[in-house]
């Protein structure tokens, strides 16, 4: 009862814009003076930023940066404190290992602040997966290198794997965005050694190391243009545009789905969905074209059909018999 009634006196003076006076907060809630003088020293003493103004005889919260920061964490009800548990539950299992210092503080509390509203926390970690397909594992610390760089706008020296070349190569990059796509966690950067802007996954860094030499700070739309407006992982401003034909049946899902934010998609009459969406590299979206079989047809550009066409042809050969062959 008394958290809730301190979680009532917050909301009341959260949406005040003036200071209100003690006898108009009396009049809002329905307890008595002295409860309501205890609760005004209570929210005082857990921190929060409640100032008392002389010339209206109010009361009001002070309106800074950080006023949440310094809020009490007491007042949360259950359902926002089940919502906090979930999110850091799946946070803590998105990548082994990312940030699990970091986290199990926060766990730790929300845990002690559910326990204390009498709310089950095992019940709900026990219920939340997170399952991942395809994830590869790196190391934390250069995340939190990386990371760090990327805030305080400073230049990276690393070791990077290369997939393609299959070899190791010292670079030094301006980190310009991380984000996560697909499971895997990768870096935007301006490669100073390639003097070209790169994208670069995270598992294939080691030896990573922050300098203290700035970033080159790059324009936001060339950012934007650059490794976002195409579709996938493979950077570049889109080529070309592919229209893609659903059948019905698997309409209902990619109907739903947003592989490019700038996709456009229509239903047919005959309940077929066709996708249009722009690309610059095939390889990713060849792909997920394969992904859908004969659910899918490649309508355009003819160069992706030709690719998309190839390459059934070259899985069907691998179930071919030597009987099937001579034939």
């Amino acid at each position: 009862m008394q958290i809730e009634r301190l979680r009532e006196l917050v909301d009341i003076l959260s949406v005040r814009r003036y200071p209100i006076t003690f006898r108009d907060l009396l009049d809002q809630v329905d307890y008595s003076e002295a409860t309501l003088k205890r609760y005004i020293r209570r929210l005082r003493d857990n921190g929060a930023p409640l100032l008392y103004d002389v010339d209206t005889r109010g009361y009001i919260l002070e309106k800074t940066d950080d006023a949440a920061l310094q809020l009490p964490g007491f007042w949360f009800n259950l359902s926002e404190l089940h919502s906090l548990l979930a999110i850091n539950e799946l946070i803590h299992q998105l990548t082994p290992g990312l940030l699990k210092s970091e986290l199990v503080p926060i766990r730790r509390r929300i845990k002690t602040l559910l326990a204390a509203r009498g709310g089950s926390t095992e019940e709900l970690t026990r219920r939340i997966r997170f399952i991942g397909v395809g994830i590869r594992m790196f190391r934390p610390a250069a995340f939190s290198t990386v990371a760090t760089a990327l805030i305080r706008r400073t230049r990276l020296n690393l070791c990077y794997h290369s997939r393609v070349e299959n070899k190791k190569h010292r670079r030094t990059v301006s980190p310009q965005r991380l984000f996560y796509y697909r499971g895997n966690w990768y870096l935007a950067a301006f490669c100073h050694t390639r003097r070209a802007l790169r994208t670069l996954a995270l598992e294939r860094m080691s030896h990573v190391t922050p300098l203290d030499t700035p970033c080159l700070e790059l324009d936001e739309q060339k950012i934007t243009d650059h490794f976002f407006s195409s579709f996938g992982i493979f950077a570049g401003r889109p080529t070309a545009e592919a229209v893609l034909r659903f059948s019905p049946e698997a309409a209902r899902w990619v109907a739903e789905e947003q592989w490019h934010p700038d996709q456009k998609g229509t239903f047919l009459s005959d309940g077929a969905y066709e996708l249009h969406l722009p690309f610059a590299d095939q390889r990713e979206l060849v792909m997920e074209i394969l992904r859908y079989g004969p659910d899918v047809r490649v309508i355009s550009p003819e160069s992706l059909q030709r690719k998309v066409r190839a390459r059934l042809a070259q899985a069907l050969d691998q179930y071919e018999t030597r009987s099937d062959k001579k034939k």
